[in-house]
């Protein structure tokens, strides 16, 4: 059987003991690295019992208990403020900095894509375009660059989507007749609101007025309507000649949107947090990786003493106790994971603003309670 190497009794740690070196150049790592390692041999049984690790596999579970320590409050501060720093330049190192967004910005983000459809904002640009109509002619080629000019691009090359056409009636104000007023069209005021009608008429009158030309167009004629398949546009009534005038996008400026940008923040797996400072992190969280790495101390010595089975001796040979070891380790190391993930969730901030709810109405009941002063004046 191979020679067992077994703790020595002390330790003395030097940068680049462990195998990742993430913490080896943190002071406060370096000074509690031999402790943990004689308090975790210690707890195993030295010096009653021989413990078959040295100084580097405890340093290897220091760390290693270290590390998954700060990846589980990473994964919790990463739910809570990933909506926040969503577009945040990757190269923001997010860990131990308090995140005071509300997340708006992603809001408005999103609210802008709304906007570009609706027509009210966004970050896709509305271009204006024009149509020769023609005599008795209904329906028009949005390709034919003969009779279609657009802002930008080229009629039968660049691919649009229209977004609004102006084709519809005169509004009703501007046929409104007013017997109480003739003239006004020498002063280029036909097209306003007579303001002689809110000294003499009720209000009610202008809106019977409005509302008989428009019912009248609805009814008697034809409405103003348009409609559009792939690139044709067919318009009722058929127009005279003149100007027709449309909105469009270019669908190609939708598909750069869809693409976003680079090198920013963009889910889970991107969110920029680091491993944390070892000298940054409380007491709390010392005790628990602390216990973090005898479970996973216990778990390596386990491991090793399995291979084994059992050894001789002079009054024969003694079982070792690798598979016990093994599942308590196992057993310690879910409950300390189960914990550490109900204190994080505790924390986080919807159950935070829960808290502060309850607490708010508990202090709000008690100030119900007190007796209100009488005022005699």
């Amino acid at each position: 059987m191979a020679t067992t190497i077994t703790w020595p009794g002390s330790s003395s740690f030097f940068p680049g003991d462990t195998p990742f070196g993430l913490y080896d150049a943190d002071t406060a790592f370096q000074a509690d690295a031999d402790n943990l390692a004689k308090w975790c041999a210690y707890r195993l049984g030295y010096p009653t019992v021989d413990i078959e690790l040295n100084d580097i596999q405890f340093y290897a579970c220091f760390e290693e208990a270290t590390s998954e320590y700060s990846s589980q409050v990473n994964r919790s501060n990463i739910k809570d403020n990933l909506l926040s720093v969503q577009g945040v330049s990757t190269a923001s190192n997010l860990t131990h900095r308090n995140v005071h967004s509300s997340g708006l910005n992603s809001m408005i983000e999103l609210a802008k894509d709304y906007g570009s459809e609706a027509g009210s904002g966004g970050n896709i640009t509305w271009y204006t375009g024009s149509l020769q109509l023609t005599s008795s002619t209904q329906v028009y080629d949005l390709t034919d660059s003969s009779s279609v000019s657009f802002e930008s691009g080229t009629p039968g090359t660049t691919s649009i989507e229209l977004k609004r056409v102006f084709y519809q009636a005169d509004p009703a104000i501007n046929r409104y007749f007013d017997p109480y007023l003739a003239g006004l069209d020498a002063f280029g005021w036909q097209n306003y609101s007579t303001g002689v009608n809110y000294l003499m008429m009720p209000i009610y009158d202008d809106l019977l007025r409005i509302q008989e030309i428009e019912f009248n167009d609805t009814v008697r004629k034809s409405a103003y309507s348009f409609e559009i398949s792939n690139n044709r546009l067919r318009i009722f009534p058929t127009a005279q000649t003149g100007s027709l005038y449309f909105q469009y996008i270019k669908t190609d400026d939708r598909k750069d949107q869809t693409i976003g940008t680079q090198h920013v923040t963009s889910d889970f797996s991107n969110i920029n947090y680091a491993f944390m400072d070892y000298c940054a992190i409380n007491s709390p969280g010392r005790q628990w990786i602390r216990k973090y790495t005898l479970a996973l101390a216990k778990e390596l010595l386990g491991e090793i003493r399995s291979k084994y089975g059992s050894i001789p001796s002079p009054s024969g040979e003694v079982t070792l106790d690798g598979d016990t070891l093994r599942s308590e380790a196992s057993a310690e190391k879910d409950n300390l994971i189960s914990q550490l993930r109900d204190d994080l969730d505790g924390a986080s901030k919807r159950n935070m603003f829960e808290r502060q709810k309850e607490i708010s109405e508990f202090q709000q009941e008690t100030l119900n309670r007190v007796p209100l002063p009488l005022y005699i004046g």
